[in-house]
């Protein structure tokens, strides 16, 4: 059973970054082939999808948040990462991350606010 284990949330303010971090652990096949992702839910809101990066390398963004946010990979660390830039107020949500080869696993999640 794979543990995901987000961190680096955080208040900021509308212009900031803030980096997310999701640690993979407890896996019975290698980090390595797993699709991984990041996606978040706001208040009152589903969940939606931010970014993927699958076992290729290749990514996939929420084509609202293309240019502003980048996500990574570190196969041998077992993490993926979220870069995010020019956060905005509508940015604040809970985000989670997402691991998925046949099954489907997710952290418990980190929450991202972007007020003044």
């Amino acid at each position: 059973q794979m543990q995901l284990v987000e961190s680096g949330g955080g208040l900021v303010q509308p212009g900031g970054s803030l980096r997310l971090s999701c640690a993979a652990s407890g896996g019975i096949l290698s980090f390595s082939i797993y699709d991984m992702g990041w996606y978040r839910q706001a208040p009152g809101k589903q969940r939606e999808l931010v970014a993927r990066i699958f076992s290729t390398g290749s990514t996939d963004y929420a084509d609202s948040l293309k240019g502003r946010f980048t996500i990574s990979r570190d196969n041998a660390k077992q993490t993926v990462d979220l870069q995010m830039n020019s956060l905005k107020p509508e940015d604040t949500a809970v985000y989670y991350c997402n691991a998925y080869w046949a099954t489907e696993y997710w952290g418990k999640g980190t929450l991202v606010t972007v007020s003044s």
